[in-house]
This record gives structure tokens, C-alpha cells and sequence, in this order.
């Protein structure tokens, strides 16, 4: 441990009680902690040329006052003052807000530098800041920091300033030399003075360059270590399947499978093969055939005589999983069975006995399947749909119904690479970028809600020729805070509309389990033509003669939900179509309509939510799981990120890492941060 770690702020002149009690609510009680500190921006000080200035941007400029001050009051302690100044050749206007001690010193021949708003069509600066004289430091950027209390930036900016002063030789190299060279990465300190006081443009930027890549190339290294740890300690079943059942299997699958799904299927089977416990995260945009994959897979345990398990978050996903595993399993003689919560008790027993004597080769259900008196003969393979919806201890429980057991999850939710490797960076990730051929695409159709009368045409329309429909509301009940359309009224417009034609229901969150299934399996049965719903519909539910969905003040959605909605149709034979109702009271929400209408792959959708939302939102803040980087964006700087991942797989696994004085310090970031005892990044 170096001595800046140890060595409290309250050496730095000018820190007393009341100033290290501030700094100490900002989480600064050493000086590592006050120079590992990072300003969120810098104020630019560069002197320009106002002609090429836009309008309403900040400048700075050094002027000569032409004129006596004007002296305005506004009212009580507020006032304006105004001088005219000459800029270069430009004669303009300077104001200054509530600073009445500057008219005894703006006089004419005076000259100054200010910066301020640049009002380009009144040829007026709204100035923030004054020096008299010419500008003759060399201070053009000033680092700006989120400051508590009564801390102000001036008093904070000093203490950097001696802290790097006086403790700046104290700072260790934490990179190894062989980084810095190959990447041209700054020093450690003088990317400390670029990051806090850059002499340029061009500092600034490579101090943040060697911080980014020092925070990601440490954050991957957290995960390396998780990932070796796991794979050291976790010892895993080697599943021998047989091959050539397999490839029968293969053969019996009514469709060519797509190369995304073959490459994902290897990966799947080789992890089946290997002695270590399998975590893999498996991506698929709805509808590209995660099912066919895990079918196969569960198929490869089953033939080396291991039993299967597939845990799904409802009871109408369950019993789809367990039809259309039935369907493609039971010809090659594998026994399939269904368990939730209202299967019968009668029932219940027998499953739970064929179970526990190895009658039942693949089990599906919901978390039914985590009740204590499950017990499974030889469990080798265990299948997680929509993981998300799972609590950690749910899926452990489930894991733990097998002698480690080799565990996939799977997801309809497309994660943008970056996050995917971050926020599931200890799991391996198979992608399924591709859809089957053939399938077509959903016509996507934005409109403004005057025009839902064209909207209903349409929908009637479909409906004649016997398809079904959604109509999804942000909103159960209407509500005075928000104007945006809720299901009720909605039910209750529809309803009036295709009374004696068409039969609407109504699906919530606020109904009870039993009416919720009520609801949903009556509109898969068809005997529902329309189903008005709030966004409970959004995951796995597989109507393939639901062809027309509408979704009401659709820029409240995310993209990700939104195409999440639109996967909800377009899974059957027919043309289907997609309309937003919306009207947009912002730039954002009117980029996110343009792209749902342009764009129907899910990744890149899901890599423009990111971009528009930031990584905290993409996943909600509360279980996001993602680290809270100083310096590093994930958006931003995704190329970084794969290159610290490249880094960190490599160096975890050479003699070189683990015993060389020069990785020592990543080595203790490791010890620390609990990444060697396998303890989770959160």
C-alpha cells in the first residue's frame, strides 16, 4: 500500500475539521481518494475568434471597454450593468448580472477578459467570469468537480493543487511498462496533472485515454479472475451424449437451421463435453429459434442419460415450452412433463415420482420447480428462460437439484455487446444474430393519434380475415400527472366499436394470477379477438395468429420494450404490422419512433437504446449490475472495452501475471475487491 493511501487530507494546508468532514461525506479521506477525485468537465478558456463562434455557445475573449457603464436596477438585490467593449474589430455589448462592485472598475481604455454566452444576434456577451488585464496564464481549461456543502471550487481546485504538489512523486505506476508502450499511455501522474490541470486539449484527452482503459482493463480483470476462480473450483459433469443420435435429432428438425443457430449449438455441446460447469448467457432476438437450440441440447444431455430441467418465469410460457418440446422431443422417445403451480395433486405425485426414479427425461415448469420436494434422479442440464425474472437464489436452488450441473440461460432481450460482456462478463455468451429464412418482417407504421381512425380501419381488417390483434397502453387507469392513454378507457372505446363483432378482453397487471391466465390462454385459444393490455404481454408469449398490434403513446416506451411489444406479433405464417400511436414531445422520442419504424433487427435497436438511455436505464438502475466507472463510458468507449477484455483474458491466465513486481498493483486491486474468493462485481 502506497503512502498517498495511507496519508489522511488533513496534512493539506487549509483542511480543518469542518473542511475534512465535507470531504469525508464526499468519500475523501486520504489523499488517493482526493487525487482519484475526477472533474466531471472543464470550462474552456481558449481565447476565440467571435466570427466563428456559433450562437449561444461559451466564449472567451479578451476586450477593451469603449464606454462608461449603464447602471440598471431590477429590483430588489438584482441589476444589470452594461459597457460596450471592442473585440478584435468587433464593437459589442458586455453585461454583467448582480455584480454592482464592477462600475467603479469598467472604465474606458480598461482591458479585460471575460467569458460568457455569446448572443451572436444582439452582439452581446452575458458574462460569467472577469479577470482584468490580458489573458497571460496559461489556464485555458478549468476542471469543474461535484462539490458538497459548502465547498467551493476555487478552495478545492487548490488542495489538488497541492496534493499533486507535494505528493505527485508518492504516486506508483499501476500499469505494467509493456501496456503503457504498446497502448502510448500516458504516465500515471502526468495523467493525474492532465486529468486535473491539462496544459492542452491534447493532455486532457490522454489522461482520459489511460484512465478509461486502466478502469476497464480493471474491471475485466475482476471478471477474468471470477471466470478462473469458477472454472478452478466449480467442478462440472463431463456429458459424453452420442453424436450420432444427436445428428438423427438434428435431421428430424422440419427446417434448415441457420448458421447462427449450428455455431451456438457447437458451443452449446462443447461446454456439454467439457469437466467444467457450464454458465453460458444464450442471446436471441424473438423469433430466431432459441427453442430449436435448447431442444437440442437438452437432447445431447438426455442421450447420455441425464435428465433436463427448463424453469420459464409463467405458466403460459411453461406449457409453450413443454408443447413445442413435446412436439420435437417425444418422437425420439425422450418423456416430457409439465409442472406448475396448478397442476393437480394427483397429477403432481406421479410427475414427482417417475421424476425422482428417472422415468422423466426433460422437466419443464415454473418455479414449482424449485419446491423442496422436487427431487430428480440424474439432473445434468439446467435451462433458465427469461433469467432476468428470476431472483439469484431461485436459479441457485434449481442449480442445486443436480450435482453441478451445467446451467444455460437463456433471453429474448437483445443486450448490446458491451453490456453483455460487462454486466455478464463471468458467463460465456452465444449470440443468435440471425433469423430463420423466410420469416417475414413486421411492418412497422408510425402515426399521430388524430389518425386512429385509419388505425381501426385497419385493425377491422385483419380481424375479417380472422387474425387477432393487441392493443397495448402505458397506463391501467387514467391518471391526472400523466396524459398518456390508459387500458381501461381504451377497453371500454374498443368494446363500444366491435360490440356483436369482435370479442375484446382486458389483461393487467392489478388482476389476480388465476384471471391473468384466464385472460391470456382464452386470446392464445382464439376465443379472444382483441386483446387490450398494459405491457404484461411483453415476454414469450407465442400467438402465431396475432397479426396487428397497436401501442398507444408509444414514446413513453424504451426501444428495448417496444420491440419487445412488437415480438408479440409476426410469429405465424401472415404479413403482420405494428402501429405507434404517438406524439412525441421530444427530440429523443422522435428518434425512437423514426427507428423502431426503420430498424427491426433487435441488437441494433437494443445498441441505439443504449446510446439514447445510457447503461443505468438500458437495465434499470436497482439490478443492473454494472460497475459505477470514474472515468470510463460504455457507450462510448466499447472499443476500449473489448481490448481490456483481450487484456485481462490474457494476462490472468501466464505465470507472469500472478508472480512479476510490476503487476503487483493489479494483483492487490484483485485481493481487495474480493474478485479471488469469487465474490460477485456489483
Amino acid at each position: 500500500m502506497s503512502i498517498i493511501q495511507l496519508e489522511p487530507v488533513t496534512t493539506l494546508k487549509g483542511v480543518g475539521k469542518e473542511t475534512a468532514d465535507v470531504l469525508a461525506s464526499m468519500g475523501i479521506e486520504t489523499i488517493h481518494d482526493l487525487l482519484w477525485t475526477f472533474p466531471y468537465r472543464h470550462e474552456d478558456f481558449r481565447l476565440k475568434d467571435l466570427t466563428e463562434t456559433p450562437h449561444n455557445e461559451k466564449v472567451t475573449v479578451e476586450a477593451r471597454i469603449e464606454s462608461d457603464p449603464i447602471v440598471q436596477f431590477l429590483g430588489k438585490n438584482r441589476s444589470r450593468i452594461t459597457v460596450k467593449a471592442l473585440v478584435g474589430r468587433h464593437l459589442i455589448k458586455l453585461v454583467f448580472f448582480n455584480q454592482n462592485y464592477l462600475k467603479t472598475k469598467l472604465l474606458p481604455e480598461t482591458i479585460v477578459t471575460v467569458s460568457g454566452k455569446w448572443d451572436r444576434g444582439r452582439q452581446v456577451i452575458n458574462v460569467t467570469t472577469i479577470k482584468f488585464g490580458p489573458k497571460t496564464d496559461n489556464s485555458d481549461f478549468e476542471p469543474v468537480y461535484s462539490l458538497k456543502g459548502n465547498l467551493h471550487q476555487t478552495k478545492f481546485r487548490k488542495l489538488m493543487r497541492q496534493a499533486l504538489d507535494h505528493f505527485g512523486g508518492e504516486v506508483e505506476e499501476t500499469l505494467p511498462s509493456h501496456l503503457l508502450i504498446k497502448y502510448k499511455l500516458a504516465l500515471i501522474i502526468q495523467a493525474l496533472e492532465g486529468v486535473h490541470f491539462p496544459l492542452d486539449a491534447n493532455h486532457s484527452k490522454q489522461a482520459r485515454r489511460r484512465f478509461v482503459y486502466e478502469e476497464l482493463l480493471q474491471f475485466q480483470l475482476r471478471i477474468q479472475a471470477l471466470r478462473k476462480v469458477h472454472k478452478e473450483n466449480e467442478h462440472g459433469i463431463s456429458i459424453q451424449y452420442d453424436l450420432q443420435k444427436v445428428k438423427e435429432f438434428i435431421s428430424t428438425i422440419p427446417f434448415e437451421l441457420t448458421s447462427a443457430q449450428k455455431r451456438v449449438v457447437n458451443e452449446i455441446c462443447k461446454d456439454l463435453k467439457e469437466p467444467t460447469r457450464m454458465n453460458r448467457l444464450l442471446q436471441g432476438d424473438v423469433g430466431s429459434g432459441k427453442t430449436v437450440v435448447a431442444a437440442i441440447g437438452l437432447y445431447a444431455a438426455i442421450t447420455a442419460g441425464y435428465q433436463g430441467a427448463l424453469m420459464a418465469p409463467t405458466e403460459i410460457l411453461a406449457e409453450q415450452h413443454a408443447t413445442s418440446l413435446a412436439q420435437l422431443l417425444e418422437p425420439m422417445g425422450v418423456r416430457v412433463a409439465l409442472l406448475s403451480g396448478s397442476t393437480k395433486s394427483k397429477a403432481r405425485k406421479i410427475i414427482l415420482e417417475q421424476l425422482q426414479n428417472g422415468e422423466i427425461d426433460l422437466l419443464i415448469g415454473t418455479h414449482a420447480l424449485i419446491q423442496p420436494d422436487v427431487v430428480f434422479h440424474k439432473l445434468g442440464f439446467v435451462i433458465t428462460d427469461e433469467q432476468h425474472r428470476f431472483g439469484v437464489e431461485q436459479r441457485r436452488v434449481l442449480r442445486d437439484k443436480g450435482v453441478n450441473p451445467d446451467v444455460l440461460f437463456m433471453t429474448a432481450t437483445p443486450i448490446p455487446r458491451t453490456l453483455a460482456i460487462t454486466a455478464f462478463g463471468e458467463m460465456d455468451v452465444s449470440i443468435i444474430d440471425e433469423l430463420p429464412a423466410g420469416r417475414k418482417q413486421i411492418e412497422t407504421h408510425w402515426l399521430k393519434k388524430e389518425q386512429l381512425h385509419s388505425v381501426i380501419t385497419k385493425m377491422e381488417l385483419e380481424l375479417r380475415q380472422g387474425r387477432q390483434a393487441y392493443v397495448i397502453c402505458p397506463l391501467i387507469e387514467e391518471s391526472e400527472k400523466i396524459d398518456a392513454q390508459n387500458a381501461e378507457e381504451v377497453f371500454a372505446q374498443l368494446s363500444t366499436v366491435f360490440k356483436g363483432k369482435y370479442h375484446v378482453d382486458l389483461m393487467h397487471g392489478r388482476l389476480h394470477s388465476d384471471e391473468k391466465d384466464r385472460v391470456m390462454r382464452e386470446f392464445t385459444e382464439g376465443k379472444t379477438d382483441v386483446l387490450v393490455s398494459t405491457t404484461v404481454v411483453e415476454v414469450g408469449v407465442n400467438v402465431p395468429n396475432a397479426s396487428f398490434m397497436v401501442i398507444y403513446d408509444a414514446d413513453r416506451f424504451g426501444l428495448a420494450q417496444l420491440h419487445q411489444l412488437r415480438g408479440r406479433v409476426g410469429r405465424g405464417q401472415f404479413q403482420s404490422y405494428c402501429v405507434l400511436l404517438a406524439d412525441p414531445k421530444t427530440d429523443e422520442g422522435t428518434e425512437r419512433m423514426m427507428s423502431m419504424t426503420e430498424i427491426n433487427d433487435g441488437f441494433r435497436l437494443a445498441e441505439k437504446d443504449l446510446e439514447l438511455r445510457g447503461p443505468g436505464d438500458f437495465f434499470g438502475k436497482k439490478q443492473s449490475g454494472l460497475p459505477d466507472f470514474k472515468m470510463a463510458d460504455l457507450v462510448h468507449d466499447y472499443r476500449t472495452l473489448e481490448v481490456a477484455r483481450q487484456d485481462a483474458a490474457y494476462l490472468i491466465n501466464t505465470d507472469e501475471f500472478w508472480n512479476e513486481a510490476e503487476y503487483k498493483s493489479l494483483r492487490e486491486m484483485l485481493e481487495e475487491t474480493g474478485a479471488l474468493n469469487g465474490e460477485r462485481i456489483d
